[in-house]
């Protein structure tokens, strides 16, 4: 026997643990749910898009229950849960058939990139028409950061003014209701 055999047989373990290791570390950012996450778009997040009626979405398991809406939209408004993987709630017309007309995504959704935590820097680099409105400051606690139609848009991302991390993102708008 070599004496130099153990050496290779240890030097052969290493060279496999590190490709392992390499291996996983290029499979894991799958697995955080960044790689998965929906892609919000200016017609829709994943399957729900703008002007879809309600039944077909519960039927195709998108939204819960539809329920009474803001009161500021007034008496027939309604809205509804989005189900799992995302996050947040879709605002129905006040007429049946009712058909989305707004989308507020509070999670799992992402837009080139940025989606909820994402920084105004880090919208407008994904973004470079984005508009950055803080008339909403004082009132809301929020600014809004809208992508206009010939940036890649129509929707806007509300950022909270005391984490400077975006909080919520709305298609086309963010409806203010409290």
């Amino acid at each position: 026997m070599s004496p130099h055999r153990p050496l290779r047989v240890l030097i052969t373990a290493a060279v496999l643990v590190i490709g392992a290791l390499a291996t996983y570390a290029a499979v894991a950012p799958a697995q955080t749910g960044y790689a998965s996450a929906a892609r919000i778009t200016r017609t829709g997040v994943d399957g729900v898009k703008l002007g879809m009626t309600f039944q077909t979405l519960r039927q195709r398991g998108l939204v819960g229950r539809i329920h009474q809406g803001c009161e500021l939209s007034g008496p027939n408004a309604r809205s509804a849960r989005l189900l799992a993987p995302l996050k947040g709630s879709v605002d129905f017309t006040p007429t049946t058939p009712r058909k989305v007309n707004r989308i507020v995504v509070r999670g799992g959704a992402r837009a080139r990139g940025v989606g909820i935590g994402s920084t105004i820097a880090a919208i407008k680099a994904a973004f470079p028409r984005a508009r950055v409105n803080h008339s909403t400051d004082a009132m809301f606690a929020i600014t809004l950061v809208t992508i206009p139609r010939n940036g890649g848009g129509k929707f806007t991302f509300g950022v909270s003014t005391s984490t400077h991390k975006t909080t919520l993102i709305g298609i086309p708008v963010i409806p203010f209701c409290e």
